[in-house]
C-alpha cells in the first residue's frame, strides 16, 4: 500500500512538472501551425518560445501578449530568419486580429503589450520581442477586429504599442511605416518599467505635415536605448527621431539620423510617478552618432527639459552628454542643444562637434540653460547661442580643441572613425562621477545595428569611436567545401592581420542547424541536419581591438549524397 501511495505521488509530481513545462510554438508554412492566429496568446507561461518563421509573403495578422513571464523564463517572440538573414515581416495592413483574443485600444498597434479582457487583464511582465520586421500601424490603413469589423488605425498607432509593461525587451527589430514605429506609454495610474530598446531599425514612420508623431515615443521609470538605428521618418512627417519622457533615460551607441530633432528628452507630462522618480533628474546620453542632414526640420540636435507648457513638471535635473559625434551638413545654423529652462544643466565634454558650414554656424544653447563644457572638438568660431542675447550661460574649461576637419576615416561615406593623426585621438578627459561606473563608454556602435567593444585606452578619444592601429584583419577564406546531411564537417576558416588573436561570430545570417562556429578558432563544425544551402556572413574580429575586424559572406551546400 505504502509502495502505491508513493507510486501515486510520484506520479502526480512528475504530471506537476510536464505541465510546467515551457513550450515552443513554431509557426512555419506546411504545418499544422501555419499562422500567428494558432499560437495559444491567451495561454502563453513563463518560458514559453513563440517562433514565427520566414515566409515569402508577410503574415497579416496582430495581436496581445498580456501574459506574465520571469526573469530566468521570459515569454519570447522570436522571428527565423531565411538563408540570406531575412526577418518575417508582420504586416498591419489589411491583418486580422484572432477572434480568440478580446483586447481594448486595437487600433493603437500592430503588436501590443497591455491590457485585455481576452486573456485576464495583468501587468505583462518579462517579455522579449525580437527578429521580426513589423509596419503599417497607420490610420491610412484598416484592420479585421477581433469582433469581425473593419477599423482603422489610430493616429497614435504604432508598430509595436506597449499600453503597459515590466522588463520589456524589443531587440532586432524594423519598425516602419507606422504613425509612430515605437511606443511606450505611462499614466499616474499605471507606469511601465525597465524598457530595453536594443539593436533596432526604426525609420519611415510619422504622418505627413504632424509633429505629433515620431520613430520612438516613450514614457517609462528605467529605460535604455542602445545600438539602433533611427532612420529617417516618413517623407513629410515632422515629428522626432527619438522623443521620451522617461526617468532612468539612457541613450547609447546609438546611430540617430534626421527627424525634427534627433533627441526630444521631455517631461513626464501624464505620469507623477515618473515625475517623482530620482532618475528623472540625470539622463545619460554617450557614444552616438547624431546626424543633422541639410533642411531636416529644426536646427536643434537635442532639446531637454519640458514641452508641455506646465515649467513645474520639467526635468530641471542633468543632461550628461558625451563621447557623441555630432556631424551636421546645415548650410545654416546649427544649435547643439535646447534647455527648456535655467533650471536644466548639460556636462558637455569629450564630443566631436562637426558642422561642414563655418564654425559660427553652431551654437552649444538656444537660449536658456546652463551648459558646462571640457574636452570638445568643434571648428573655430562656434557661437554660446545664435540669440543675440541668450539668458542661459555656458562654462567654458578652455580645453576644447578647433580645427578644420576632425580626421574621420572617410566623412562622404559616413565612416565616423578617427584616421591616423586625427587630433581627436587621446584628446579626451575622465567622465563625470555620476556618470561612473555604471555608465562608462565600453562600447561603439557597428554599421548598422550591431556594437563592439571600444578599445580601453590610457586616454579616452573624443566622440564614438576610439582610434585603432596596428595591421587591418583579413579573411582570406574565399569559399567553404559543401556538406553531406547527417555526417560530421569540419572546415577551418582563416584570417590575418591584427594582434594575431582573433575572434569569430556570425554577423549576418545563420548557419544550418547542426553546424557551429568556434568563437576561439574560426572552425566550422558538426553535422548538419537538413539539405539546402545557407549564406551568412563571418566576423574575423581582432581579441586585442575589436574595432579592428573584417567581414566575409559565405555559402555552404548541405547535400544528401556527396
Amino acid at each position: 500500500m505504502k509502495i502505491a501511495v508513493l507510486f501515486s505521488c510520484l506520479l502526480a509530481a512528475l504530471a506537476l512538472g510536464a505541465s510546467t513545462q515551457a513550450a515552443v510554438y513554431e509557426v512555419r508554412p506546411g504545418t499544422p501551425l501555419d499562422t500567428i492566429a494558432e499560437v495559444p496568446w491567451a495561454t502563453l507561461a513563463p518560458g514559453d518560445l513563440v517562433l514565427i518563421h520566414w515566409r515569402a509573403e508577410a503574415y497579416k495578422e496582430k495581436w496581445v501578449i498580456c501574459r506574465q513571464g520571469t526573469a530566468s523564463q521570459p515569454i519570447v517572440v522570436r522571428g527565423v530568419p531565411n538563408a540570406k538573414g531575412e526577418l518575417p515581416v508582420i504586416d498591419g495592413r489589411n491583418a486580422t486580429t484572432p477572434s480568440g483574443l478580446n483586447f481594448w485600444s486595437e487600433q493603437r498597434g500592430v503588436i501590443k503589450i497591455g491590457g485585455a479582457n481576452t486573456p485576464s487583464d495583468t501587468m505583462p511582465r518579462h517579455i522579449v520581442i525580437e527578429n521580426l520586421e513589423i509596419r503599417s500601424a497607420h490610420p491610412d490603413y484598416t484592420f479585421t477586429g477581433d469582433d469581425g469589423t473593419v477599423q482603422n488605425y489610430t493616429s497614435s498607432a504604432s508598430a509595436i504599442y506597449v499600453e503597459k509593461g515590466e522588463h520589456i525587451t524589443i531587440r532586432n527589430t524594423v519598425l516602419h511605416d507606422s504613425a509612430n514605429g515605437f511606443f511606450v506609454a505611462s499614466s499616474d495610474g499605471t507606469v511601465s518599467r525597465d524598457i530595453l530598446v536594443e539593436g533596432n531599425y526604426i525609420h519611415g514612420n510619422g504622418i505627413v505635415g504632424s509633429a505629433f508623431q515620431h520613430n520612438n515615443y516613450t514614457a517609462a521609470i528605467g529605460i535604455t536605448f542602445q545600438f539602433n538605428r533611427f532612420g529617417p521618418l516618413r517623407a513629410g512627417s515632422v515629428g522626432n527621431a527619438l522623443k521620451d519622457r522617461s526617468a532612468g533615460l539612457v541613450v547609447r551607441y546609438n546611430w540617430i539620423e534626421s527627424g525634427n530633432r534627433q533627441l526630444d528628452l521631455v517631461d513626464a507630462e501624464d505620469s507623477v510617478q515618473i515625475r517623482e522618480d530620482p532618475g528623472y533628474r540625470r539622463t545619460f546620453v554617450y557614444g552616438n552618432v547624431l546626424i543633422e542632414p541639410d533642411g531636416a526640420g529644426n536646427s536643434q540636435i537635442a532639446h531637454y527639459g519640458g514641452d508641455s507648457g506646465a515649467v513645474s513638471t520639467y526635468r530641471k535635473g542633468k543632461l550628461y552628454f558625451y563621447n557623441n559625434t555630432v556631424f551636421s551638413t546645415r548650410t545654416g545654423n546649427t544649435t547643439l542643444l535646447r534647455l527648456s529652462t535655467n533650471d536644466e544643466t548639460a556636462d558637455v565634454r569629450n564630443n566631436i562637434l562637426y558642422v561642414t558650414a563655418a564654425g559660427n554656424r553652431l551654437a552649444l544653447i538656444d537660449d536658456t540653460g546652463v551648459v558646462d563644457l571640457s574636452h570638445n572638438w568643434s571648428k573655430s568660431g562656434i557661437r554660446v547661442s545664435h540669440s543675440g542675447s541668450p539668458s542661459g550661460t555656458v562654462n567654458d574649461d578652455g580645453t576644447g580643441i578647433t580645427g578644420v576637419a576632425p580626421g574621420f576615416v572617410d566623412e562622404l561615406s559616413q565612416e565616423f572613425g578617427l584616421a591616423e593623426g586625427s587630433p581627436a585621438i587621446d584628446a579626451g578627459t575622465s567622465l563625470h562621477p555620476d556618470a561612473l561606473p555604471v555608465n562608462a563608454v565600453a562600447f561603439q556602435y557597428v554599421k548598422h545595428g550591431q556594437s563592439e567593444a571600444r578599445p580601453s585606452v590610457d586616454q579616452i578619444d573624443l566622440g564614438a569611436y576610439e582610434f585603432s592601429s596596428g595591421s587591418p584583419v583579413e579573411i582570406s577564406t574565399t569559399e567553404l567545401s559543401a556538406a553531406r546531411r547527417g555526417m560530421f564537417y569540419r572546415q577551418s576558416l582563416q584570417a590575418s592581420g591584427g594582434s594575431g588573436s582573433i575572434v569569430w561570430s556570425v554577423s549576418v545570417g545563420s548557419l544550418p542547424p547542426g553546424l557551429w562556429l568556434d568563437a576561439d578558432t574560426g572552425e566550422i563544425h558538426g553535422k548538419a541536419a537538413r539539405r539546402g544551402s545557407w549564406t551568412f556572413t563571418v566576423r574575423a574580429a581582432d581579441a586585442g581591438d575589436p574595432a579592428s575586424y573584417d567581414e566575409r559572406e559565405l555559402t555552404v551546400s548541405i547535400r544528401l549524397f556527396p
